[in-house]
């Protein structure tokens, strides 16, 4: 997906990019939370918005790193695929999470950013943030603050999801899942069994298996092969189950 133009500067009431930051629903937890409304009218026309189908790409790995990008709605995978072909998922970004940081270095991305479902992100051009890194010091501690938690969220990825028993690592990923939920309670997306494998280290077989087991215990409702209803009473009680038997 190419960068869109850098738009030059303009009255807020002349573009209608100028509402949609304002009126943003993540604003206050996203990347631009830290600017007050007079230095978001300043950069408004430097922002646009990007629609994803699932499965497009937002960036690809390698590729020269031009922008961050904030997400207003929708989930996010962060992944790689080695020289045999094989994919491993490193993370996933929802709701508010900045990703593509590495722009800020000028560096080129680490990993393939794909949208699993349908995706809302606002560009940030590098432009802007060098920019912005200059008069705006609140933002910089906010952008490293959003760095620190990418590395959590990865080590997270590898100590909670990608070691120990299957059936944890498969109650913790329902878990990690529920929190891009807008709502409690509502249907969450529900990876392919080929992606939990790639995000679980186990065999599609082994997913495939434990999702169908959890299903008849109850602790999920699969309304079609993406999406499902969390029961979080009776996961948080196989999680508890789950630390019993390892102990």
């Amino acid at each position: 997906m190419s960068l869109p133009d850098v738009l030059p500067l303009q009255p807020a009431y002349y573009n209608p990019q100028a509402r949609v930051c304002a009126e943003c629903r993540v604003r206050r937890f996203a990347l631009f939370g830290a600017l007050d409304e007079a230095a978001l009218e300043r950069i408004h026309g430097h922002i646009a918005e990007l629609r994803l189908a699932p499965g497009e790409s937002l960036y690809r790995m390698q590729e020269a790193g031009l922008a961050a990008y904030t997400v207003r709605a929708g989930v996010v995978r962060l992944e790689r695929t080695n020289e045999r072909g094989e994919r491993r998922i490193l993370r996933l970004a929802g709701r508010s999470d900045t990703i593509g940081m590495e722009a800020m270095l000028g560096q080129s991305y680490a990993a393939d950013a794909v949208a699993c479902t349908e995706v809302q992100v606002c560009c940030l051009p590098r432009s802007l943030l060098d920019e912005l890194a200059n008069d705006q010091p609140a933002l910089m501690r906010d952008m490293m603050k959003r760095w620190q938690r990418a590395l959590d969220d990865a080590d997270e990825w590898l100590t909670e999801l990608c070691t120990g028993p299957a059936r944890r690592r498969v109650l913790r990923l329902l878990l990690k899942l529920s929190e891009f939920a807008e709502h409690d309670g509502e249907p969450v997306w529900l990876p392919a069994r080929q992606e939990m494998s790639a995000m679980l280290d186990m065999t599609v077989e082994t997913a495939s298996r434990l999702i169908s087991q959890l299903k008849r215990e109850g602790v999920l409702t699969a309304h079609s092969q993406r999406s499902a209803t969390l029961h979080m009473d009776a996961l948080l009680q196989a999680l508890r189950d789950s630390a019993q038997d390892e102990a």
